[in-house]
């Protein structure tokens, strides 16, 4: 499962990719908001740190697909080929991805709450579709059963395109679909943190801590064996 940062503040990406195993970043309108300052500087910075092979994520902006092919395009001339363009699974957002696809522009469907939302996009063309695990369960839904029905219906109609599940509110979803063999999650640092944010673990390495000092204070294995 390919994991990406949900977030858009560059020292929070910085801190994250240099930490954990990072395959890019997702963005979006309301991501790029809190960052307050000229979306595109933004995006530029995050480019910059990730490296032209990061996969990064943004979105289009428009509503009807001759628009949003034309920012597609923008995106992509901008920000590079591993650049995937997030399209909004409407009947627009479909026509537009089956544009871009044969333009060979990479996209991903997005605001997905439903499997045959995902369905739609996945079948106009998009290498993602990015279910959102928490709004769907605030909706009254179960967003981690969701997101593995569209794996399964993915999976059964041969399409080649992968569930990128987000909007996570605690580390057990991210598991679940870990465990189901998604494709993708992205996440926030917050989230991402959590995933080894436990009482337990601090407290095993800092008993080995006490217990080598007690062999030798203060010294390392490295000091041992110079």
């Amino acid at each position: 499962m390919k994991l990406l940062i949900d977030d858009a503040h560059i020292d929070e990406i910085k801190r994250i990719e240099d930490l954990y195993p990072i395959d890019g970043v997702t963005t979006n309108p309301t991501i790029l908001s809190r960052v307050h300052q000229d979306p595109v500087k933004t995006l530029t910075e995050i480019r910059e740190q990730i490296g032209k092979d990061g996969i990064l994520f943004v979105q289009a902006v428009p509503d009807d697909a001759e628009g949003m092919v034309r920012d597609a395009r923008a995106i992509v001339k901008a920000f590079g080929e591993s650049t995937v363009v997030k399209i909004a699974s409407t009947p627009q957002g479909f026509k537009a991805i089956k544009q871009l696809t044969a333009e060979g522009i990479h996209t991903c469907g997005t605001v997905v709450y439903t499997p045959l939302q995902a369905f739609l996009a996945a079948k106009s063309g998009a290498d993602y579709v990015a279910p959102y695990i928490n709004r769907i369960d605030n909706m009254g839904y179960d967003g981690v059963a969701t997101a593995e029905q569209i794996q399964d219906i993915l999976e059964v109609n041969a399409l080649d395109c992968e569930v990128l599940a987000a909007s996570f509110k605690n580390s057990q979803q991210v598991l679940e679909l870990a465990q189901y063999g998604v494709g993708a999650a992205t996440a926030a640092p917050s989230v991402i943190d959590s995933f080894v944010k436990n009482a337990a673990i601090d407290a095993a390495v800092d008993q080995f801590r006490k217990d080598f000092d007690s062999l030798a204070p203060g010294k390392t294995m490295a000091d041992l064996l110079q």
